[in-house]
């Protein structure tokens, strides 16, 4: 019994440990973040650097304007949530209320394996197949565009969604579904009814795990739009934030150095935002 308690208290300790490990590390990365790129927004100025529209770092008079990389993160993001939420969440419903166990030991592999793929094999997919192919379709002179990574990023989204989601619905018991379908409601109308809302929680932890992965890309998104600084227009040649700091980094010094530093420390504030708002969105689901 002594024995018992003492390994009790030991994975206890040891709980706690790993959870302190965990907040420790976020706060010493804000800390970082906040003392690595507040020093350029003070010598460009916030106004300049958020809202400036040319991004010439290394002109012999420099401007680090980054609007034009926070709209196309923001547009691109969006965009992907856009394409990528509904066809995630129906192959999620398809897989956990509507496929046979055959169909569905087929589809899930396929389904993980595309959540294993490397960053850049997506991005060289997407330069070899998907920009030749929006070139050709709307007839424009380059297929690096703002289109084509979102169409990039609906992708690499998948995964996240449909596992998350899948499990969600899965957990959802058995008794809501047997309840709605006694009261009259067809099969459909009871996923769509009874069982989507009842997973809304697990569904939308999902939509953030995409959410996360397509804000923080950078590789595939700079292998298909262009990486050109400019403001964002759907089939023009973009860059985001990520891009942007992945491909100044390797020789960036000084100021230039330090507003890399600086656009980190926005693209990590806008991605807690978004967490904050989703977790907002779900309390404010639960108390209703």
């Amino acid at each position: 019994m002594k024995a018992r308690n003492a390994i009790e208290r030991a994975m206890q300790t040891l709980f706690f440990c790993c959870g302190i490990v965990s907040i420790a590390a976020v706060a010493l990365i804000t800390v970082y973040m906040i003392i690595s790129g507040l020093p350029a927004i003070r010598e460009i100025g916030a106004v300049d650097f958020l809202f400036g529209q040319v991004w010439k770092s290394t002109a012999k008079e420099p401007l680090f304007g980054i609007l034009p990389f926070i709209l196309t993160s923001v547009y691109g993001t969006l965009g992907a949530i856009l394409i990528g939420v509904p066809i995630g969440l129906m192959m999620a419903v398809f897989l956990s209320k509507l496929a046979s166990p055959r169909v569905a030991s087929v589809v899930r592999p396929a389904v993980e394996l595309l959540a294993g793929i490397p960053s850049v094999v997506y991005g060289f997919i997407g330069m070899i197949v998907l920009v030749p192919a929006v070139m050709d379709l709307f007839r424009i002179k380059s297929g690096t565009t703002l289109f084509t990574a979102v169409i990039v990023l609906a992708v690499m989204i998948l995964p996240s969604i449909v596992s998350v989601s899948e499990t969600a619905l899965s957990a959802v018991p058995r008794e809501y579904e047997e309840a709605s379908i006694a009261m009259g409601a067809t099969w459909i109308e009871t996923i769509f009814k009874v069982s989507i809302p009842a997973a809304r929680s697990g569904i939308a932890a999902g939509v953030v795990l995409g959410v996360g992965r397509a804000i923080g890309e950078a590789m595939a998104v700079m292998m298909v739009s262009g990486n050109v600084a400019n403001m964002p227009k759907l089939f023009s040649s973009v860059r985001f934030l990520t891009t942007a700091i992945a491909s100044e980094m390797s020789y960036a010094g000084g100021l230039q150095k330090q507003a890399l530093f600086s656009i980190g420390l926005v693209l990590f504030v806008f991605i807690m935002l978004i967490n904050l708002l989703l977790n907002a969105f779900l309390k404010k689901g639960d108390r209703k």
